[in-house]
């Protein structure tokens, strides 16, 4: 854009706009542009008006505006045409609604005025700031971005244009956005800021809430935003935030407090402007006290965020004045700090104004503001403090310091602050004085004040101060301090008085006036147990640790013991009057102690009092090695350790005994001493160890470090300890022992000191090393010390004087040390322990639990072979299996922990096939007999995952006497008495060969999941013998052994699968065939009610089946015939996969035994395949029907359903012929019929599509099979229809519903589905044995024509042909075509239609065409032109049929192939023009050459022209005959049909044709009333007015209409009129003349031929004229214009009837209803012609009585009125001007008085065409003065003699009321009169009339008008 042009934009005024004088785009808010532009003016008035109620409702303030801008005047006001004065004005009262209107924006009576103002006033474009500031607050808003999208704002310098973003997306101003430009662009901040003031200058509401929220929140977040506040946002944003501050509206200073906060945040400002502003916020705080807080947390966040020392003395007066202030400022201090706002604003101000006032007035301002002084001193005492530090540091003179005292004696605790005489300085300070008689005199100072009222002073200062003087250093301050404390014994509680009292004990110095502090009655008075407490704190200060006369500690146990508390105590009762006797050493009292001596030390294995002598033993130690390493009597307690080594463990032996004892004593679960050992005493006693062993001799370290010593075994439980500094300890304590060699755990002791870091880091370390000496000791000859040094620990763990804990912990260590040694040297003390678990005395301590589980987990692969080598081991193990015993609830019972030692790895390391076979009797004796779960649980994981021999476990399952396998004899024996026992107990007498079912039953459960078995096969013996015992009636009569059964059958199904995990024989040097005994299962099944049994030998049966299958087949049948009756009825899973897997098994094993046999073989195969399915079908019913699918399925793939599923099929169908369909009645039967083909597809459709053609070809063979009837087949015996057995109903019913399943599932379209990609498969046989099938019914049908069964052929024959024809519709295009050879080359004419069927429905299909069809074109013609006249007439009607099929597959094949092979098709045309030529042919066979010929011709096209000499005339001589047209409608549309297409095809050669096919189409047309030949017809016609040149068209149809004038000419001026619409303007141009002259005879149709049947002539008119208004439409002005005058003469023209003049008015009118207002143009010369006509028509002026010339006189009066009304409705360019209305106006009015046809006539005339003209007519004149003289000539009327005509003219008179509104009030008073006249017409009616005339003048008038009569 160049800079003219910005120049001139900016120039350009909104009112210049072109859009506002434009209506096809309107601004709106509501409604859509393009819909308010439809919308009037008015409509948005009454929204906006409605809208401004509405918010006078809510604010009468909004009533102002109802005069202004919402006024009737506002209708009329265009602001674009204004002065600048009301323009100026306009704006300001817009400014002020729209500020008004911001609160309410959102609502919607805001939206309606809004609407209002935007279309009235256009405010979007000339009060846009305005706008903007009413709509900004809401900018998140989608009606914010609505308003937005109204504003023309495009141009970059636009002040709004950064909204121009908004306007194409419609999305809402985001708030970044908003807060950016605000910070950016100040002047936007400053219209913001302007929106809040200009608001509260009108309004002081609550509604302002929104626009403070939003000023608040924008002004507050941009300053946040912005990166640094400039002067220049400072300098916009004072004066706002001094009107706020000024303001008395609480939100408005509310959003002023959050600006001066964000700013005082962000920058920091001037001394003076932070003065200024501190000022006006506390003149705010005073005008609006209910911001107080607010306002003050403003003032202390400004104070804080800005420099010191800035405010001046005027902001303090205000503060001083506000009552709430120290309320208010404690409510903030809770979460805001107010100390320096106290140290600004009140101490400064103090200080600056005592500077300057006289003393007189200090003294005034000291009395008055005390009060406040100490307020704030109670709430901030800590600020205060600060506040007043703070002061002091600066103050420098003399003055300063007097006015700083002068304000301290203001505080309540002024009195610390008091100078003291003596010192010079404060109290407070003289009490933390460095020279001491400084503090002690302040000591004092404190005394006397607490004698007297301290006033002044706070309690908590006086009592800190005396606790810190306490805590002195010189004990003469403590002294004085003390004797303080002792003045006022309430001051302090009793726990803060003894915490001070128990400080003092600690310094000797100042003892006895401590204890005199506590010897106060007043402190244990009526508080015994306080009395209690303190008598044993002062207990240990009578022990003394030092007796020296001069010693403090006896002076110290000489006061306490004097103490009334010690006199008065029962223990020291006494004890006072000897002193010195009574305080007694620790020294002495050890003396006194007893010592017992013991070779090892065991605690669990100690007496009582022992134990009491160990446990003080170890809580001496702990003191006084406690006390020795740390602390302030650190060298009293040194100096007891040795009195206590030296009288209590004066041995070195007992002396590490003792620390042994200790060193482990933490791993004692029992705790026997009561004393638990921490980490830090057992290091301390390490060290001590360390220490003490570096001291003693060899001989003594021999010793200690021997075997029988604790010390190595102790010192390796530390090792295992948790805690690393243990460890570390006792690798130190090691070292020492590491230089005796005579030890036997010397080579054990070194390998473990090279190690020393990695076990010191790592607890869990030590067993890895231990385990890696017992190694190196088995592998290395030269180290068998090793080996003994860790047997040498074993010993130790063996001995029974060893404590328990101490062997847990080492077993601990030895965890992964295993081997036969190991446990050899441990099994006496597996003995030992399994000793103490008899049930009757089963106690252990918890160690020694827990040592019994690691001593049994010594049982492992490693030490397995002892088992076997020392029988008394295994004893030992097979008890510790039967101990039961669980002495804690948290560990489980040895028994079970001796049953997880049994693993895989032991199990096979045993060796021994014996003791494995001890140890498997054990376990099932163990399970037999024991009731605890978790064993049971357990034995069942050992068998599970131990690897066992079968024989063992057949060796178990024999009967007693049979048990000799394997087993001793001593193992025989004992089993042999078990098994006595067992008999005896319950009382059944021994019998031989007894079989233990419980233990039998739970072997078996333990074998069901056992993998791990070798040689599985040695149990198929024993299972068998099982198995036959259980099927024994004794058996079976004492307990129920289903259960065992099915056990069995499981195991033996187990062993088949182990041994042919594939199914497949298995070796006989595996497992012989005589082994199994088959008959035994299968009686199995058949004895047995339980069907999980069943499915287990069936199981077994079909694994069988792989293995052994001769043995299986010889049992197939009863196996199936079970199946069939029994578990095929059970509706579960498991009997599904049951029936599944013996299916899968059984039937492959048949097949493949006759597989390569004979052909006898072969048969007896498919024999006995037979009658398997016969079961499974025979049983279907019975099956659950979800079941169903899924087990013929299953069937059919193991058979093979290529080879078996025709005979699945055929069986279903004879089962569904002779049992299902019997059983059904009536109308049940087709519902079973199609639920079971339903089935029967299904079944078929769960195979491949090759397969099923192949059972459909078998099936269709057996069929054919099959003989014709019963009496035929008396000899004929087949498995799957036996005929003899059955019915000839039965036959014939199989044979139907075969065929009609094959036709189903051809059709279906599943099968469908499946063909697509194998068609192939349907090209050979398939198609073939069909039509042999239907060759060989065919015959049948002829065999039995004249039999009771002839129906039944016939139905068999049309289902065989559906096979055929979906066949057919399957089969590949090449297999297909030569079939169709094949059936039309057939001497039966039925067959040869079928074929043309067959083609005619592939031909339909249009799917993808080869050309070779067309060579079945010769073959349909000869079908075609078959004579005939020699046949019977039921052969010739056969003979037409399939003629009538041959053409219409040749049409088909036209349709198809024609437009590429057009010269293929040229004979076919030839032979049907033949036929049409024909006259004699028949008629159905002529209707289908007819269509044959449409569709060839519409094929060939140009080929097609040589035929039509011949084809034309026959078919035009075809619709001639009306009587076989009339009788066969098919014929009748077949002519037509063909026309139509030959025309369309070849328009331009039709000429010579054509009137004979207008006429022919004019003609049917009347004829039919058949709605398709209708469509057909009209179609005919479209073509014609569409293809045929108008040079050729318009000629024939103007010679059509002088040939046919008649009441014919509908639909020869339909096709004229569709021709007119679809001619160019070139076009109607050249022929427009032609047009013209034949409209002009048209025309004068009514003139020439009208016979007197007006309604008749009506309507041809009616088609003439329109027609003729379809070329109007089409001219333009300059040739309508003559033309339209043309017409005008015509019907002037001399001569001319009144029927030209009616049916020229009639054109005029509807002329007019299509130009609208173009016809005004045209209009002018009728107004004098339809007024004399007017005039002419009036019978009261002229007579006529013809009653033909009333009836037309009548039609033409209304055509004249309706012309004028549209005239009239239409004008929009002043075309009634006062001439014209004068001259109109008299004619018209007196119509009233035209009784022209009769009273009904008249009212029509008056209701409908005159008084709408009339209205119309006021409305066009829009003149107040004509309106008067139309309005008197009516009134006139209503003085008329006939009350019709005075009613009519009421009618008139209110419709012009109704149209004028408002404008008629004008008219009013004259109009008075007359109807006040009327009001008393003699004629009830017209009185009725005025009545409602009044009534609705003054619903339209708005004013009541009965006042005037």
């Amino acid at each position: 854009m160049t800079s003219l042009a910005h120049q001139l934009k900016r120039l350009a005024l909104p009112q210049n706009d072109s859009n506002l004088l434009s209506r096809r785009v309107v601004a709106s808010v509501l409604f859509d542009p393009k819909d308010a532009a439809s919308m009037d003016r008015s409509t948005f008035y009454a929204l906006g008006c409605t809208g401004l109620e509405e918010l006078m409702g809510i604010d009468p303030a909004f009533s102002e505006f109802q005069e202004t801008l919402f006024s009737q005047a506002s209708l009329t006001l265009e602001r674009s045409v204004q002065t600048k004065e009301v323009n100026k004005k306009l704006d300001k009262s817009i400014s002020l609604f729209l500020t008004r209107l911001s609160p309410y924006f959102l609502l919607k009576p805001a939206l309606k005025c809004i609407e209002w103002l935007v279309h009235r006033f256009h405010i979007h474009l000339f009060n846009q700031d305005s706008l903007i500031a009413c709509v900004l607050p809401y900018h998140e808003t989608k009606v914010f971005v609505r308003v937005i999208q109204l504003l023309k704002i495009e141009d970059p310098t636009h002040k709004w244009h950064w909204l121009h973003g908004l306007q194409k997306p419609g999305v809402p101003l985001a708030r970044g956005t908003l807060l950016t430009h605000c910070y950016k662009d100040l002047g936007f901040m400053d219209f913001i800021c302007s929106l809040v003031t200009d608001s509260v200058k009108v309004r002081h509401s609550g509604w302002l809430r929104v626009i403070f929220s939003f000023y608040a929140s924008t002004i507050v977040s941009a300053l946040d935003s912005v990166e640094k506040i400039t002067n220049s946002i400072i300098a916009k944003l004072l004066p706002f935030v001094q009107l706020g501050l000024k303001s008395n509206l609480l939100d408005y200073v509310a959003a002023t407090y959050m600006i001066v906060c964000q700013m005082a945040v962000k920058v920091v400002m001037e001394a003076q402007l932070v003065d200024s502003l501190t000022v006006q916020l506390c003149k705010c705080l005073r005008r609006t006290p209910q911001l107080s807080r607010e306002g003050l947390s403003c003032i202390i966040i400004l104070l804080q965020n800005q420099k010191e020392g800035v405010v001046g003395p005027k902001a303090f007066g205000y503060l001083c004045a506000i009552p709430t202030l120290v309320s208010t400022l404690q409510s903030i201090a809770t979460c805001l700090s107010v100390k320096i706002y106290i140290h600004r604003l009140l101490l400064e101000e103090y200080v600056s104004c005592s500077s300057e006032l006289p003393s007189d007035r200090i003294s005034a301002l000291n009395q008055k503001i005390q009060s406040t002084v100490r307020q704030f001193e109670s709430r901030y005492p800590c600020a205060l403090d600060v506040a007043l530090e703070n002061h002091a540091k600066n103050v420098s003179s003399d003055h300063e310091k007097s006015v700083l005292h002068q304000f301290i004696s203001l505080t309540m605790s002024c009195g610390k602050y008091q100078i003291l005489p003596d010192s010079d300085t404060s109290l407070m300070l003289s009490l933390n004085h460095p020279l001491p008689s400084v503090r002690n005199m302040a000591v004092d100072y404190l005394k006397e004040i607490l004698t007297s009222e301290h006033n002044g002073f706070d309690e908590a200062f006086l009592k800190d101060a005396l606790l810190e003087r306490i805590k002195d250093d010189v004990p003469e301050i403590v002294l004085s301090a003390l004797k303080a404390l002792n003045i006022n014994n309430e001051f302090y509680t009793l726990r803060r008085k003894l915490s001070f009292i128990w400080f003092v004990f600690r310094r000797c110095s100042v003892l006895k006036e401590a204890v005199q502090v506590l010897d106060d009655p007043h402190i244990t008075e009526g508080n015994p147990d306080l009395k209690a407490q303190i008598s044993w704190e002062l207990l240990p200060f009578l022990v003394l640790t030092n007796a020296a006369p001069k010693c403090v500690e006896l002076q110290m146990a000489s006061c306490v013991a004097e103490s009334a508390l010690l006199s008065q105590h029962p223990l020291t009762h006494g004890w006072a009057k000897g002193k010195l006797c009574c305080c007694f050493t620790v020294e002495g009292f050890l003396t006194r102690l007893c010592f017992s001596d013991e070779p090892w030390w065991n605690p669990e294995k100690m007496d009582a009092n022992t134990c009491c002598y160990l446990h003080l033993m170890f809580r001496l130690f702990d003191v006084v090695i406690s006390g020795a390493s740390q602390g302030p009597l650190a060298p009293c307690f040194r100096s007891l350790m040795q009195p206590l080594l030296q009288v209590h463990l004066n041995e070195p032996i007992t002396l590490f005994k003792f620390l042994s004892l200790l060193w482990g004593y933490n791993s004692n679960l029992g705790d026997q001493l009561d004393c638990r050992v921490s980490a830090i005493l057992q290091t301390q006693a390490l060290y001590v160890g360390k220490a003490l062993l570096c001291s003693q001799p060899v001989k003594t370290l021999n010793l200690l470090a021997s075997g029988s010593s604790p010390v190595v075994p102790s010192l390796l439980m530390c090792l295992c300890s948790g805690v690393c500094e243990v460890r570390r300890a006792a690798i130190a304590l090691l070292h020492s022992l590491s230089g005796v060699v005579s030890s036997p755990y010397y080579p054990l002791v070194e390998n473990l000191l090279k190690s020393s870091e990695e076990i010191i880091a790592d607890p869990s370390y030590l067993s890895q090393a231990l385990s890696k000496v017992y190694e190196e000791g088995l592998i290395l000859k030269d180290k068998k010390k090793k080996l003994a040094s860790i047997e040498q620990l074993l010993q130790c763990v063996q001995l029974p004087c060893c404590p328990a804990y101490t062997c847990k912990t080492l077993l601990r260590a030895l965890q992964d040390v295993h081997g036969e040694p190991i446990l050899a040297v441990l099994l006496p003390a597996v003995e030992r322990l399994l000793e103490q678990c008899a049930p009757d005395s089963c106690t252990f301590l918890p160690d020694e639990a827990y040592l019994l589980q690691l001593l049994l987990s010594k049982f492992s692969e490693a030490s397995a072979p002892l088992l076997v080598k020392d029988p008394r081991c295994l004893e030992v193990f097979i008890r510790a299996l039967g101990t039961s015993a669980k002495p804690y609830p948290t560990m489980p019972s040895f028994q079970i922990i001796a049953l997880e030692q049994i693993t895989k790895p032991f199990f096979t390391a045993l060796g021994d096939e014996k003791i494995q076979q001890k140890i498997l009797s054990v376990l099932f004796d163990l399970l037999v007999g024991n009731k605890n779960p978790a064993c049971a649980q357990t034995i069942n994981s050992v068998f599970k995952v131990i690897a066992v021999d079968a024989e063992l476990v057949a060796n178990e399952l024999m009967p007693v006497d049979k048990q000799k396998v394997t087993a001793t004899v001593q193992q025989t024996r004992r089993s042999k008495m078990q098994t006595r026992k067992t008999q005896e107990s319950s009382g059944v007498v021994p019998e031989e060969n007894v079989v233990s079912w419980p233990r039998v039953t739970l072997i078996l459960e333990l074998l069901q999941h056992k993998k791990k078995l070798r040689r599985a096969q040695c149990l198929v013996p024993a299972l068998f013998n099982l198995l036959s015992r259980c099927q024994e009636p004794a058996s079976a009569e004492q307990e129920n052994l289903e259960y065992t059964k099915q056990l069995i059958l499981s195991c033996l199904l187990n062993v088949c699968q182990k041994l042919s995990p594939d199914g497949g024989p298995i070796s006989k040097d595996v497992l012989e065939e005589d082994k199994f005994n088959v008959e035994l299962v299968v009686q199995c099944v058949r004895i047995s009610d339980m069907p999980q049994t069943h499915h287990n030998a069936l199981l077994l049966l079909g694994a069988l089946a792989g293995i052994f299958p001769e043995k299986v087949l010889h049992n197939i049948m009863p196996i199936f015939t079970f199946m069939g009756s029994n578990i095929m009825r059970l509706d579960d899973t498991y009997s599904f996969q049951v029936i599944n897997k013996t299916v899968q098994a059984v039937i492959p094993a048949l097949i493949k035994a006759n597989e390569g046999g004979s052909g006898q073989s072969e048969g007896h195969m498919e024999t006995v395949v037979s009658h398997i399915v016969h079961v499974f079908v025979d049983a279907l019913p019975h099956v659950p029907e979800h079941r169903r699918l899924p087990i013929l399925s299953q069937l059919m793939n193991t058979l093979g359903p290529s080879r078996f599923l025709w005979v699945l099929m055929l069986l279903l169908f004879k089962q569904h012929a002779t049992q299902t369909s019997v059983s059904a009645t009536g109308a049940e039967k087709e519902a079973v019929v199609e639920r079971d083909q339903e089935f029967w597809i299904s079944v078929c459709c769960e195979f491949e599509i090759k397969e099923q053609l192949t059972s459909m070809i078998r099936i269709l063979q057996y069929l054919m099979t099959l003989p014709q009837d019963r009496e035929e087949g008396k000899n004929f015996s087949d498995v799957i229809f036996n005929v003899e057995a059955h019915s000839g109903k039965d036959l014939r019913h199989f044979k139907f519903l075969s065929v009609s399943f094959m036709a189903q599932l051809l059709g279906s379209d599943r099968f469908v589905g499946k063909v697509g990609p194998n068609r192939k498969y349907l090209a050979g046989s398939s198609a073939e044995e069909v039509l042999r099938y239907i060759h060989a019914v065919a015959r049948c049908v002829e065999d039995n024509a004249d039999k009771s069964t002839a129906k039944f052929w016939r139905a068999l024959l049309s289902k065989s042909y559906d096979i055929l024809d979906k066949v057919n519709a399957l089969l590949p295009m090449d297999s297909f075509i030569m079939v169709m050879r094949g059936l039309m080359g057939n001497q039966l004419a039925s067959v040869r239609r079928k074929a043309m069927e067959l083609l005619n429905n592939k031909l339909q299909q249009r799917m993808q065409w080869i050309t070779v069809l067309l060579e079945l074109i010769g073959v349909l013609l000869k079908i075609v032109g078959r004579s005939h006249g020699q046949d019977t007439a039921q052969e010739e009607e056969e003979l037409a049929i399939n003629r009538q099929t041959a053409l219409y597959s040749l049409k088909l094949l036209c349709r198809n192939f024609g437009s590429a092979h057009q010269e293929a098709f040229v004979p076919v045309l030839k032979k049907a023009v033949e036929l049409v030529a024909n006259k004699d042919e028949e008629k159905n066979v002529m209707g289908s050459a007819l269509l044959c010929v449409a569709e060839v011709t519409s094929t060939l096209k140009a080929l097609a022209i040589p035929q039509l000499h011949s084809l034309m005339p026959a078919v035009l001589d075809t619709l001639k005959e009306r009587k076989d047209l009339l009788n066969n409608e098919i014929y009748l549309l077949s002519a037509v049909t063909a026309l139509q297409r030959i025309s369309e095809t070849l328009p331009h050669f039709i000429s010579p044709y054509l009137e004979d096919t207008i006429s022919q189409v004019r003609i049917t047309k009347r004829l039919t009333s058949c709605p398709q030949l209708s469509v057909r017809l009209s179609s005919l016609s479209t073509t014609l007015a569409t293809k045929v040149p108008p040079r050729v068209l318009i000629p024939t149809i103007t010679k059509c209409y002088y040939t046919m004038v008649d009441n014919r000419l509908g639909p020869l001026m339909i096709i004229l009129k569709e021709h007119i619409t679809r001619m160019e303007k070139d076009q109607l141009n050249n022929n427009q003349s032609e047009l013209t002259s034949f409209f002009l005879s048209a025309l004068d149709f009514r003139a020439q031929h009208c016979q007197g049947d007006l309604k008749k002539t009506g309507e041809i008119e009616g088609y003439v004229i329109d027609c003729l208004l379809v070329m109007v439409m089409k001219l333009s002005e300059v040739t309508f214009r003559p033309l339209f005058f043309k017409l005008f003469d015509w019907s002037k023209m001399d001569g001319a009837s009144k029927n030209r003049l009616l049916t020229y008015y009639r054109l005029a009118d509807s002329i007019a209803n299509k130009l609208k207002g173009l016809f005004v143009l045209f209009a002018g010369q009728l107004v004098k012609p339809i007024s004399e006509l007017l005039h002419q028509l009036n019978i009261s002026h002229t007579d006529d009585d013809d009653d033909d010339n009333v009836a037309k006189s009548s039609l033409l009066l209304q055509h004249v009125l309706d012309c004028l009304h549209k005239i009239f409705l239409y004008d929009t360019q002043r075309f009634l001007s006062k001439e014209r209305a004068d001259a109109l106006l008299g004619p018209l009015v007196d119509q009233l008085e035209n009784m022209l046809g009769g009273d009904e006539i008249y009212k029509t005339h008056i209701t409908k065409h005159l008084v709408p003209c009339m209205a119309q007519f006021a409305v066009a004149m829009g003149d107040d003065s004509q309106w008067k003289v139309l309005n008197y000539q009516i009134l006139l009327k209503t003085r008329h003699s006939s009350p019709k005509v005075r009613f009519s003219a009421l009618v008139m008179l209110l419709e012009l009321a109704c149209k004028l509104r408002e404008n008629y009030m004008v008219l009013l008073p004259e109009t008075i009169p007359f109807l006040a006249e009327l009001m008393e017409d003699e004629c009830e009616e017209v009185e009725q009339q005025v009545q409602k005339v009044i009534h609705e003048m003054e619903t339209i008038l708005g004013e009541p008008l009965q006042s005037y009569f």
